[in-house]
């Protein structure tokens, strides 16, 4: 099965700003952050949502009471062009009854095998996670 292409227009704005354009949604790409996430803030957007949508996902399927889910992503940049992304922090604060080996689980699942925005991300970039139930650590 052939999954359909995903299809972006950008649309200049003026300066280093531009419309991008998916389906029926849209944001605007801001070079400097101020009217719209840059491209990399957009691109930490997409890696954190796509592992929070694939975590909740997990945990709703194995029937656990999720009642919250906050994601908080921290990024860093190599300090020479192309400035890549070289390594990720993630913190997952999970709300509601939801086992800490099943959230670990579901996190393990999202990043060796769902997360499409992971797998088509360098696989040398370092991948730190946190994950909090209920307020604590777990370690």
């Amino acid at each position: 099965m052939t999954l359909k292409p995903v299809v972006a227009d950008l649309t200049w704005l003026g300066d280093l700003r531009f419309e991008a354009a998916v389906e029926r949604a849209s944001v605007t790409l801001d070079s400097t952050g101020v009217t719209g996430p840059s491209p990399v803030q957009a691109l930490a957007a997409a890696l954190a949502g796509c592992m929070s949508m694939d975590l909740a996902h997990v945990i709703m399927r194995g029937r656990h009471s999720l009642k919250g889910l906050r994601t908080h992503v921290v990024v860093h940049r190599a300090a020479e062009n192309p400035k890549r992304i070289v390594r990720a922090e993630m913190r997952f604060s999970i709300d509601g009854e939801v086992p800490a080996d099943a959230a670990r689980r579901a996190i393990e699942l999202s990043r060796d095998k769902y997360c499409s925005v992971w797998h088509s991300l360098r696989q040398d970039i370092a991948l730190e996670i946190v994950i909090e139930l209920n307020g604590v650590e777990c370690k």
